[in-house]
């Protein structure tokens, strides 16, 4: 009998552990379930899961009182959108300094913006963005009627020329080439024929990249889950994303682009069916749209598993990932189930981004008991542990410049910052703050002129802050 489960963000291990009590087995990194088992199927909850208080909905700020400004805080600036060209190649070349500076603009959109406050783990993502290589950006923003809009944003960060829309249900990532910009977003997906040993129904969903050019004219599109006429969600083998832990995010090889996303999967269980949750990483061409096998990609890896993150090696010539997971809570490289970080089944387990080292190996942020860590690796577990000054659940970590990494956490209705060497863990500067409310999932992405950008909450329903550290010397 399969349990009916609610899960919180923050008690999440122990939700998923209890469901687990349910099947007659457990599903190991790196496997598929068998004879039915698995990491646990969930059951469906009636509503969406609710976070806890310290990852509380952000204030939406009013147009009369942008944020406050620090000594390292450029203020708030809104202008209409541009009809000017996007940046030509090389551009931009935002000018360092001798320490962390932040310029916020509020950008409208002239369409409206799915809300910023729930940050489950089941909400919709409002919106993403990705350098692009001219030296501007491309940002992507969910509407509340399931369309994802795209739009070019120039050097200052205002939004310039026409914007595109495509139906999605949901956004995950957004990554972009000289040729264009790929969006990651799910849509509606056949339900199948199955029918759960336990639980209640919900909506199947299908994850999809689509490729655009740099005038937002669609190229192609291509699913990486299996969803299909002919195999519904609640159909044994299916591989697809259902209520929970569907997150996604991007890489790019200059090839190819990987998707690595939380998944579920469909196991016969006599007359009925389980659904277990893990993770899944498929790659396709940048040009054709076809599906690629090898690359690192996989059908299912950590189960279960949260907060997934990849990143490109050129050094290597890999794509690398690293999971949250309920096998043995903690830190984990999907595709061999090695252990990065060990963690305790308390409930805090989370996982951050994963960006390259100085020298060889990753860093990786991750945060347990309420306490941040910086971990660094190679092929195997960590060989050394930045113990942070971030005392929240959730941080972000993105590479700042050739020899920086950049860690933010929330801090009330703000956002703290530290630096970080990228080789040796060292914190550079002292932390300071960001005026704009940090997003449980919304990612900072690099700039090649080693600035950082993320959006944050706009002063309306239909605008965002583009929120940019500026490069450091």
């Amino acid at each position: 009998m399969e349990l009916t489960v609610t899960l919180k963000r923050t008690a999440r291990t122990l939700a998923l552990l209890a469901v687990a009590v349910a099947t007659a087995a457990g599903c190991a990194a790196g496997g598929l379930p068998t004879g039915g088992g698995g990491a646990g199927p969930v059951g469906t909850p009636t509503s969406s899961p609710p976070v806890r208080s310290s990852a509380s909905p952000s204030v939406q700020p009013t147009t009369s009182s942008p944020p406050a400004t620090t000594p390292a805080t450029v203020p708030v600036t809104s202008t209409p959108s541009r009809t000017a060209s996007a940046p030509a190649p090389g551009a931009c070349g935002r000018a360092a300094g001798s320490a962390p500076t932040t310029r916020i603009t509020d950008v409208p959109l002239g369409s409206s913006v799915v809300s910023f406050g729930p940050q489950g783990d089941t909400d919709p993502l409002p919106t993403a963005i990705t350098a692009a290589p001219g030296g501007g950006s491309w940002l992507a923003w969910l509407s509340p009627d399931s369309q994802v809009h795209l739009g070019r944003l120039d050097c200052d960060d205002h939004l310039v020329g026409a914007t595109t829309a495509v139906a999605g249900v949901d956004l995950q990532d957004i990554r972009a080439d000289a040729q264009g910009v790929v969006v990651l977003l799910t849509r509606p997906g056949p339900q199948g024929n199955g029918t759960l040993c336990g639980g209640t129904s919900s909506p199947t969903r299908a994850m999809w990249m689509v490729r655009f050019d740099n005038a937002g004219r669609q190229v192609w599109e291509q699913q990486v889950t299996n969803l299909s006429g002919s195999l519904g969600g609640y159909d044994p083998g299916a591989l697809f994303v259902w209520w929970y832990n569907h997150h996604g995010t991007l890489a790019y090889d200059g090839t190819n682009y990987a998707a690595y996303f939380e998944a579920a999967i469909t196991v016969a269980n006599g007359g009925c069916v389980d659904i277990h949750e893990g993770d899944r990483m498929q790659v396709v061409n940048a040009t054709t749209g076809a599906l690629v096998p090898g690359h690192d990609s996989f059908a299912w890896g950590c189960s279960h598993a949260w907060d997934s993150h990849i990143t490109w090696d050129s050094r290597t010539g890999h794509f690398a990932m690293v999971c949250a997971t309920d096998n043995n809570c903690r830190i984990a490289r999907p595709s061999t189930g090695q252990t990065v970080a060990a963690g305790v089944c308390d409930g805090t387990l989370f996982g951050g981004d994963l960006v390259l080292a100085g020298t060889q190996g990753y860093w990786t942020a991750w945060s347990n008991g309420d306490q941040a860590r910086l971990e660094h690796f190679s092929t195997g577990a960590s060989d050394h542990t930045v113990v942070t000054a971030d005392r929240t659940e959730h941080s972000h970590l993105v590479a700042y410049g050739p020899a920086r990494m950049l860690l933010t956490w929330r801090s009330g209705s703000a956002t703290a910052a530290q630096v970080y060497d990228s080789t040796s863990g060292a914190a550079v500067g002292s932390q300071f703050t960001i005026a704009a409310a940090d997003h449980t999932y919304v990612e900072a992405k690099d700039y090649p002129d080693g600035s950082v950008a993320f959006p944050a909450v706009g002063a309306t329903g239909s605008s965002v802050r583009i929120v940019r550290v500026m490069p450091l010397r």
